[in-house]
This record gives structure tokens, C-alpha cells and sequence, in this order.
């Protein structure tokens, strides 16, 4: 009974000498000491043993300095080039193609991995496939479309609150707003009456950033609103823009090319000739598609 005595107290002197140790040193990780503490009193000899082996352990064999001497630390961009995959660009065909000349099955395979990926910038596709006569492909086309539209639709009634309650970061939304519903708008989904209220919707937002921040109304945008509106036939605020574009833009292209489909829609000779010899003259380079773009105009 007398060793056994001697043993728990110094069992316990060394525990308590090892809590000492950490409690003068204030090490961060506190759970870990008083786990050991505890270990070595409800465990005399044991214990200790333990917590001494695994320390020498730790220092002596897992503790070492890593070796940098092979590792390389830059900043250079590496450009990885990767071939291309020419197997599965052959395989690839536009879904209006896919169509057309595809079997039942691998036409619903087709639709169900357009579902699984992202669908807002595929829609005006997608509904291509409402009048397949396969009834699974347009069910499945009609789902996506549904829910695509009305998520479309409530994002942009919420933004649009948040935007007439004109907090802080109010013209943030306004940004991103019209950033969100041109591509959508873009692809004339929605029926003809709904599209123009959500043209007119984006050209009220549009108007509150020119309103405020007039210089945050960047070429795109005027672009964008300006051939939304062209496309619902509201010429008149199509006019408006690019006058603005004109405006803040004058020596950009598309401020030539939205006033050269504006008056080529409205039939205005004179003024689409007018903008025609203005862009000839200016050092505004003309790419390929505006080139095409004035022959189709000019014939």
C-alpha cells in the first residue's frame, strides 16, 4: 500500500508540475495540455509514459525543417496549352440541328443535359423544342422554360423594388439589373406584349442610372437598350438613346450602327445616309459584320 501511495502522489506531481509548465508558458492551445493533464492523473505510470514517448516522438522524428531546395516560388504566368478535343467536336451540332435530325432517345438525352447545365443564356433554343413532336422533349423544354422565366421574372420585380427604395447601393443594382436582363431580353422568349413591358422595365432602369450617373452609362449599355427597344418597335426611345450615345459615344461603332438600323427600320433615307457618310469619314475602324451589315442596308 506504501509504494502504491508513493506512486499515485508522484504520479500526480507530475502532472501537476507538467500543468504548471504550460500554465507559466500560456500556450494558445490550452485543450490539448489539460487533455494530458488528465490522462496522466487518471492513468499513473501510463500516463506519463505516454505523454513523454509521443512527445519525444513529435520532435525528434515528425518535427524536421522541410526541404525547399527543389520547390520553385514565382509569380510567371504559365500558359498551359491543351489540345483540342476532336473527337467531341465532332460530335457537336447546334440544339436547333439536334433538332431536327435527331432520334427520340438521344434527342431527350440532348434536352436533359441542357437542363442540367446552365440555361438562361440557351432559352431562345430551348424553345425551339416546344413544337418537337416528340411530347417527352417539348415537356421537358416547357419545365425549363417555366421555371426559367418566372425565377427571370421575380429576380427582376425584386431588384426593381430594392432600386425605387433608393438605398446606398442603389445604383449597384441598377448595374447589375440591366447587366442581367439584356441577355434574357435578347433572346425574345418572352410573348410580344411581355416582352415589350420588360423592355420598357430595363429602359426605366436604364433612365434612373442616366438620371444620376449619367458618365456610368457605359457604350454597352446604350447599346443594349437601344436594339431592345429597336426590336419592340418603339422608335421613339430608341431614338432617345442613341441621341444620348451620340452624346457621351460619338466615336464609338455600335453608336453608328444602332442609329443605322434605327433609321433603316423607320424607313429615314436621309438620315441613315447622313450617319452612313459620318461613319465613312470618322477614324472609327468598321469590322466585317458592320461592313456586311451596310451592304444588306445599301441593296
Amino acid at each position: 500500500m506504501r509504494i502504491f501511495c508513493i506512486i499515485l502522489g508522484l504520479n500526480l506531481m507530475i502532472a501537476l508540475l507538467y500543468f504548471i509548465i504550460h500554465m507559466v508558458r500560456k500556450k494558445r492551445n490550452r485543450v490539448e495540455f489539460v487533455a494530458k493533464t488528465i490522462v496522466m492523473l487518471l492513468c499513473p505510470i501510463a500516463g506519463p509514459l505516454f505523454v513523454l514517448v509521443g512527445t519525444l516522438i513529435y520532435r525528434y522524428i515528425f518535427q524536421k525543417d522541410v526541404d525547399l531546395e527543389d520547390v520553385i516560388f514565382q509569380k510567371d504566368r504559365v500558359k498551359t496549352y491543351l489540345r483540342a478535343d476532336e473527337e467531341r467536336g465532332r460530335t457537336m451540332v447546334p440544339l436547333e440541328e439536334a433538332l431536327v435530325v435527331t432520334d427520340k432517345n438521344n434527342l431527350r438525352n440532348l434536352m436533359l443535359n441542357v437542363v442540367r447545365g446552365e440555361t438562361r443564356n440557351s432559352l431562345a433554343s430551348i424553345s425551339k423544342a416546344l413544337n418537337s413532336e416528340d411530347s417527352e422533349t417539348s415537356h421537358y423544354a416547357a419545365s425549363v422554360l417555366q421555371d426559367s422565366l418566372n425565377g427571370f421574372r421575380a429576380m427582376v420585380q425584386n431588384s426593381y423594388n430594392e432600386i425605387l427604395e433608393e438605398k446606398e447601393n442603389q445604383l449597384v443594382h441598377v448595374r447589375l439589373l440591366i447587366e442581367y436582363m439584356n441577355p434574357v431580353l435578347a433572346q425574345r422568349v418572352f410573348t410580344d406584349m411581355e416582352q415589350k413591358s420588360m423592355v420598357h422595365r430595363m429602359s426605366d432602369v436604364c433612365q434612373i442610372l442616366y438620371e444620376k450617373e449619367p458618365d456610368r452609362m457605359s457604350g454597352e449599355y446604350f447599346e443594349d437598350i437601344s436594339l431592345r427597344l429597336l426590336e419592340i418597335k418603339d422608335y421613339e426611345a430608341c431614338k432617345m438613346w442613341c441621341d444620348r450615345a451620340v452624346k457621351y459615344f460619338p466615336k464609338r461603332l455600335s453608336t453608328y450602327t444602332c442609329q443605322l438600323k434605327l433609321y433603316f427600320s423607320c424607313g429615314d433615307r436621309d438620315s441613315f445616309f447622313r450617319v452612313l457618310d459620318e461613319l465613312k469619314q470618322s477614324d472609327v475602324v468598321i469590322d466585317n459584320e458592320t461592313l456586311e451589315l451596310i451592304r444588306v442596308f445599301q441593296t
